[in-house]
This record gives structure tokens, C-alpha cells and sequence, in this order.
């Protein structure tokens, strides 16, 4: 399982790179880094349909192993922007202390709680071992969350870190001692093919939620608002693109190509993120009100009180890109 995950990745490396390899030499480039996943749709578009070569940008999509290496990437300017849970960026600012922007909204994570097929309820997880991307951010407070709403906290089960979506996938089919993780698709689908349980949206049960976020260095974009603006303004069209029903053939054989996904799968994964309610957010729109339960998970879980979310997003870039579309 791990292996083809592995080769999951690589395709959508290799496919971003074939569009790349095309870049001219006066093009901007621009380096950034995505977990794989079917929300990264806006951006396969972007690239397939030419989005962002005709606004001079070349942009080499990088896939993380890990939010850890996602996080210090960014900080240390290897790559200009990250795609990820937008706690990841809050992590970075609270807790790393580097000024990190959101730039643009994206989803509701997708996210769903998959445990193996022997657990019969959320209770039967005491005692048991649970694994997350890092223990600290994003969706390991989903996990947390449900937990604690069924009567289970940090002392009735063990938290393990393992990486990326798809290595939590790999590790819950390879070891049965891991009970637990939070999974979004085509993950959460192919836990399924795999044998393991579908125990529903993690939306169900926290409520609203703010997941993925374009993510910028406040110096970098306020040193290249331009290139910003360009890059955001690529993004949306190719989010309108992907969510144009005459496009669907189109979309779906785009995510066939870009996760290496059987075509039944991508089929479904096109159904979610085209839904109207729950699909990715209509041109990107940050969702201000799940926002607020990113940071009340965070404090609830790290301690402390949520700050204002003003201090952690600049939607300036993203208005002036909206605007000029």
C-alpha cells in the first residue's frame, strides 16, 4: 500500500513536471509545496490549462512528506507558498515564530475519521494508539476533538506521528495496532477498498471548518505582491475551470492523471469537491467563521486563548487578484 502511494506521488510530480519542463526562460518561477491529494485540483488545472504559463509563471509543484518539512521549507525560502491546513500556518507563527500570511481559502479538509475494522465505536478507541501528521496541528486537533466529544482524552489513548496523509493510510493497512487516523480523499476511499471503517465527516461532529490555505512568508509577499496576484489569479481560473460542469470529462481524467487514480475513484473525488456546500470553496474564499474553530481547537488543545484572526491572514493579495479576473 505504502508503494503505491509512493507511486501516487511521484505521478503528480511527474505530471507537474512535464508541464514544466515547457516553461520559458523569462518566466517567474515559483516553488510550491502541496500533500497530495484531490485538493490540489485548482492547481493540476491551473497547470494542464495554462493558467499560470499566461501570466508568465513557472511553478514547480513540490509534494510534502510531512507538515514538519512543509513548514520549515517555507520558512527557510525553498519554496514561495504551501497549500495545507491553514493551522500549519498558525503553528508557524505561534509556535515557530515566523510571519506567515494566509493567502486564500481552499476547503472543509474532507476529512474523515477511518479506523480499522474491528473498533465498533469511537469508545472502542481507549487504550488504543492513534496516528497523525504532527501532534500538534491541524488535523491531529480534529482527531483530539472527536475523542474528547466521545469521552476519551489525551490519557485514554497513545498519539503516534507518521507523516502525510498517505503514510497514515500505508501505516493503518500495514500495522492493525494503528487504530486511528483522520483520512480525506481518495485516502478515506481507498481505506475502504482496503477493508478498513469509514466512521463518517469529521464535519459532523466539530462543525465548521477552515482546512486548506494558501500560505506565504508576509515578507516575501509583500516584497512580490505582483507575482502574488498572478499566482492567485491562476489559481481561481483554475478552480472555476475544474467546477465547470462542461469540464467534467475533462477535470476527472485531469485527477486520473495528476494522483494516478482509477478513473472510478477520481470520478468520486470530482463529486466532492464539485458539491455545492461541502466541495472546494467557490474561488477560494476563506472561510471566516471556520477559521475561528481552527484557532478555538488550537487553544483548547495547546492552551491558552484564541488570538485574533486578523493577526494570521491578508486577504489584500486575493482581492486585488479576484478583481482584476
Amino acid at each position: 500500500m505504502f508503494r503505491r502511494m509512493q507511486i501516487a506521488a511521484l505521478a503528480m510530480i511527474l505530471f507537474f513536471s512535464a508541464i514544466f519542463s515547457g516553461a520559458r526562460a523569462e518566466d517567474t518561477k515559483l516553488t510550491v509545496m502541496v500533500f497530495i491529494g484531490m485538493q490540489n485540483l485548482p492547481i493540476l488545472a491551473a497547470q494542464s490549462q495554462g493558467f499560470f504559463a499566461k501570466r508568465g509563471l513557472s511553478v514547480d509543484v513540490k509534494i510534502a512528506p510531512s507538515s514538519e518539512v512543509m513548514r520549515k521549507g517555507l520558512a527557510d525560502g525553498e519554496w514561495q507558498i504551501i497549500h495545507t491546513a491553514v493551522d500549519n500556518g498558525v503553528a508557524m507563527a505561534d509556535v515557530a515564530k515566523v510571519d506567515v500570511v494566509s493567502v486564500i481559502g481552499g476547503d472543509n479538509s474532507f476529512n474523515h475519521l477511518v479506523v480499522q475494522p474491528q473498533i465498533k465505536s469511537i469508545a472502542d478507541l481507549r487504550g488504543k494508539t492513534v496516528i497523525v501528521d504532527a501532534v500538534n496541528t491541524a488535523y491531529a486537533f480534529q482527531l483530539y476533538d472527536i475523542l474528547k466529544k466521545n469521552g476519551l482524552y489525551k490519557n485514554d489513548y497513545s498519539v503516534k506521528s507518521v507523516g502525510a496523509t498517505f503514510k497514515r493510510l500505508a501505516a493503518m493497512k500495514d500495522d492493525r495496532t494503528a487504530a486511528a487516523a483522520i483520512l480525506n480523499p481518495p485516502f478515506s476511499i481507498l481505506a475502504v477498498k482496503a477493508g478498513l471503517k469509514d466512521m463518517g465527516p469529521v464535519m459532523n461532529v466539530i462543525g465548521p471548518y477552515q482546512a486548506t490555505a494558501g500560505i506565504a512568508l508576509r515578507k516575501w509577499a509583500q516584497a512580490h505582491p505582483d507575482i502574488l496576484v498572478k499566482y492567485l489569479q491562476a489559481y481561481i481560473e483554475g478552480l472555476r475551470w475544474a467546477l465547470d460542469p462542461k469540464n467534467k470529462e475533462e477535470a476527472i481524467k485531469t485527477l486520473v492523471m495528476g494522483l494516478r487514480l482509477d478513473p472510478a475513484i477520481a470520478t468520486a473525488c470530482y463529486a466532492l469537491v464539485t458539491d455545492p456546500v461541502n466541495g472546494l470553496a467557490r474561488d477560494g474564499k476563506f472561510d471566516m467563521e471556520g477559521f475561528k474553530n481552527v484557532l478555538k481547537l488550537r487553544a483548547e488543545f495547546e492552551g491558552g486563548v484564541p488570538k485574533p484572526s486578523e493577526r494570521y491572514i491578508d486577504l489584500s493579495y486575493y482581492r486585488k487578484a479576484l478583481d482584476g479576473l
